[in-house]
């Protein structure tokens, strides 16, 4: 009699998967986590690519342990970063500190797992690009003149204390030209420029990169008209 069940449900269970395989509906494609950021050293985001769906609803759970931990935790915020997100606040985040990160997606027919994400806060730091450019033509009686430039490091980063040390990049070119010129800047948040076409507008932007991390985006665009009588 037992015999007779199990074989029928096995049967029931067969029945399901081929209909669904049938209708074109299978387990979740494996998703990819592509990238990985903290904007200060102190929090941080990762990011994941869905795969195919199989045809059905399909959830996503993030979940991560710590390197030497066997304690698994899940995401603690699936809405802060964004659709297929999860952000790691001050309380979650813990600098020289390997997190071990996986997505998993599960729908009727299955599931499936990326492939796990190893996360040391203090080298995925990509910065927001600095604030407040501001341009100043300086034309002194007894030298040459020069563009001034000065800007503020991002809003979210402690650089005060030392915790974060950034270094900046200025490119400029006029308006019209195809390629930027270049300056590093080191740490320093001015800088000044002696070399430059008269009549031309040109425009200026400034990024940043900490010790350990990436270059941030570059700024907006600022720009200033250079004088004829340069």
């Amino acid at each position: 009699m037992k015999e007779n069940v199990a074989s029928t449900l096995v049967f029931i269970l067969l029945l399901f998967l081929n209909t669904n395989l049938l209708n074109g509906q299978s387990p979740p494609e494996k998703p990819e986590i592509f990238k990985c950021r903290s904007p200060e050293k102190e929090t941080f985001t990762c990011w994941w690519k869905p795969g195919a769906d199989g045809g059905l609803p399909t959830n996503y759970t993030l979940t991560y342990h710590k390197e030497g931990e066997t304690v698994t935790h899940e995401c603690p915020d699936y809405r802060t970063g964004g659709p297929n997100s999860c952000y790691f606040n001050k309380k979650h985040t813990s600098i020289w500190t390997i997190y071990i990160i996986t997505v998993n997606a599960t729908n009727q027919m299955g599931s499936s797992s990326s492939e796990p994400r190893y996360v040391d806060v203090t080298y995925i730091v990509e910065p927001d690009p600095p604030v407040n450019l501001t341009l100043e033509l300086k034309q002194p009686e007894d030298r040459k003149s020069y563009l001034w430039m000065k800007w503020f490091p991002p809003t979210l980063v402690d650089v005060r204390s030392g915790w974060l040390t950034l270094q900046y990049e200025i490119r400029l070119k006029p308006e019209k030209a195809a390629e930027w010129e270049t300056h590093f800047a080191g740490q320093q948040t001015q800088f000044k420029i002696l070399s430059l076409y008269p009549g031309q507008k040109y425009l200026v932007q400034v990024r940043c990169k900490p010790d350990h991390g990436f270059w941030s985006e570059w700024s907006p665009e600022s720009s200033i008209q250079i004088p004829n009588a340069w």
